[in-house]
C-alpha cells in the first residue's frame, strides 16, 4: 500500500489537473489511431485444435522469445485490476479524468486480443498453459490499493514506458515479422499512454512540486512491472534480461532517465527538505543501478567468451 504523500490536498490537486487533462485527452484522441487485432493475426494459418492438438514442436517462437511473449500478454490479461486502480486514482475527479480512464481501458484492451490471437493461430505457445496462466493471473489479480494521484501517475509514466520498450524488443527478438508488428502497434499505444501522464505529472510539478518529486522518487525507488506476480517471474525476468530484451541497464537508460530528464527533478529550485532528501536518494539509486548494470554486463560477457583451450595453442 502507498501512503499518500503529506502536503497536499488530493481531491483539489485532482479539479486543478482537470483543464490540462482535458486538454491532453483531446490531444491523445487527435493522434491515436484507431485499429484492429484481426488485421494483424495470420489466420491462414490456423487448424482446429480437436483434429491437430498443439505439440511442442510445432512454434516457431522458442526458448526466451517465448518467455517474453508469455510475459506480455500475462501482463495484458490483468486489464480488470489495472482498471480499479486507475479509477480509484482518477474516480475522485470530473469530466476529463472519466474519459480518460473509459479510453485508456478501452485501447489496452486490444492487447490482450491481438497477443492471444496470434500466439493461439501461430501454436507458438501451448493454448491451455496460456489459459491456465490467464486464469491464474486474473483470480490472483493486481492486488493492490489505489495510490494517491501523484504516485499514481509516477508509477504509470514509467510503467507504460517500461511495457513499451520490453514490448517492442521483444518483437525484434522473435525474428518473426508478423510478431515484430503486433508489438510495433502496441508499443505506439503504450507509447501514447506514456505521453499523456508523463505531461499531466509536469503540470502537477508546476503546482506541487516537492511533494511530486517525493511521489517520483518513492515510485523509481521501488518500481515493479505489473507482471511480476507471475508465476516464476523472477527466473523469466533473468532470462529475458541475458537475451537483452529488458534489463538494469535498458531500465536505467531508455526508461527512468528520459522521463526524468523530461521532468528536470535535478534541475527543480525552491523545493522543501523532503524533496531536496528525494533527490539525494534518486541520485544515488541511478548510480547504484549504473554500477550493477555495468556487474551484469561483465558477468554475461564473460560467461560468453570463449575460452582458450588448457592444452595451449
Amino acid at each position: 500500500m502507498t501512503s499518500p504523500t503529506p502536503g497536499y490536498d488530493e481531491r483539489g490537486l485532482l479539479i486543478e489537473l482537470e483543464p490540462e487533462a482535458g486538454r491532453l485527452y483531446d490531444r491523445h484522441a487527435a493522434v491515436a489511431q484507431e485499429w484492429f487485432p484481426h488485421d494483424f493475426i495470420p489466420y491462414r494459418l490456423g487448424r482446429d485444435f480437436d483434429k491437430d492438438p498443439w505439440t511442442p514442436d510445432q512454434p516457431r517462437l522458442t526458448g526466451v522469445a517465448q518467455t517474453s511473449f508469455e510475459i506480455g500478454l500475462l501482463t495484458e490479461d490483468n486489464l480488470p485490476s489495472y482498471h480499479r486502480l486507475i479509477h480509484g486514482m482518477f474516480g475522485r475527479g470530473d469530466g476529463a479524468w472519466i474519459n480518460w480512464v473509459g479510453r485508456w481501458t478501452a485501447e489496452e484492451g486490444r492487447h490482450a486480443i491481438v497477443l492471444r490471437d496470434y500466439l493461439t493461430v501461430t501454436r507458438n505457445i501451448d493454448p491451455i498453459a496460456l489459459e491456465r496462466g490467464r486464469m491464474a493471473q486474473l483470480q490472483q489479480g493486481y492486488d493492490l490499493d489505489s495510490p494517491d494521484t501523484l504516485h499514481g501517475l509516477a508509477y504509470v509514466t514509467f510503467q507504460e514506458l517500461a511495457t513499451r520498450i520490453a514490448h517492442r524488443n521483444t518483437g525484434r527478438y522473435s525474428d518473426d515479422p508478423v510478431a515484430d508488428r503486433i508489438m510495433v502497434r502496441i508499443a505506439a499505444d503504450e507509447n501514447l499512454h506514456m505521453v499523456f501522464y508523463r505531461d499531466i505529472l509536469s503540470a502537477a510539478l508546476k503546482l506541487q512540486p516537492s511533494a511530486a518529486v517525493c511521489a517520483i522518487v518513492d515510485e523509481v525507488l521501488r518500481f515493479k512491472m505489473p507482471g511480476a506476480g507471475i508465476p516464476g517471474f523472477v527466473r523469466k525476468a533473468a532470462q529475458i534480461a541475458k537475451a537483452g530484451i529488458y534489463d538494469l541497464r535498458v531500465h536505467r537508460e531508455e526508461v527512468l532517465m528520459p522521463i526524468i530528464r523530461h521532468w528536470k527533478i535535478f534541475e527543480l529550485t525552491g523545493l522543501d527538505a523532503a524533496a531536496e532528501e528525494a533527490r539525494r536518494r534518486l541520485a544515488e539509486h541511478l548510480e547504484k543501478l549504473d554500477a550493477a548494470a555495468r556487474r551484469f554486463e561483465e558477468r554475461l560477457a564473460s560467461s560468453t567468451t570463449p575460452r582458450l583451450s588448457s592444452s595451449g595453442g
